[in-house]
């Protein structure tokens, strides 16, 4: 079942801009550090791009969740991963954590999915919150 769903859209420029104005301080505020250690290792031309999908996943996900950035949730709640696949994924640890423990019924468990694009000037990103039943032996 569907638990909630969340999608974001960003202009790059904002962030560039942001990043410019406020460095480093704004990166630790935001991102984790594996996930400045992802981007960063990126070619310097995505790396803009690497971030602000990563800003558009942490949106799109406090909205799946049904709370924006209120209830405690904070950035660092939200940690945007990449799968051994390739795919994106998502970690969620604190405030976030307890929300989704809350919207997800006894008996199932939750699946986060987690889809990253970027056209220049945008970036964006969906997130689908699932509980699927849990698969007893």
């Amino acid at each position: 079942m569907i638990l909630g769903i969340g999608a974001d859209i960003c202009l790059i420029s904002r962030i560039e801009k942001v990043i410019k104005r406020h460095g480093d301080l704004f990166l630790k505020k935001i991102f984790l550090p594996e996930e400045r250690l992802y981007v960063d290792q990126l070619n310097p031309k995505m790396r803009l791009g690497g971030y602000a999908k990563r800003w558009a996943a942490k949106e799109a996900c406090t909205k799946a969740l049904g709370t924006g950035f209120t209830n405690g949730v904070h950035f660092h709640d939200i940690l945007v991963t990449r799968q051994e696949n390739g795919a994106p994924g998502l970690v969620l640890q604190g405030a976030a954590a307890k929300v989704l423990e809350q919207l997800v019924p006894k008996g199932h468990e939750a699946h986060l999915l987690l889809t990253l694009s970027d056209d220049p000037p945008f970036a964006m990103a969906n997130v689908l919150i699932q509980a699927l039943p849990i698969k007893t032996v």
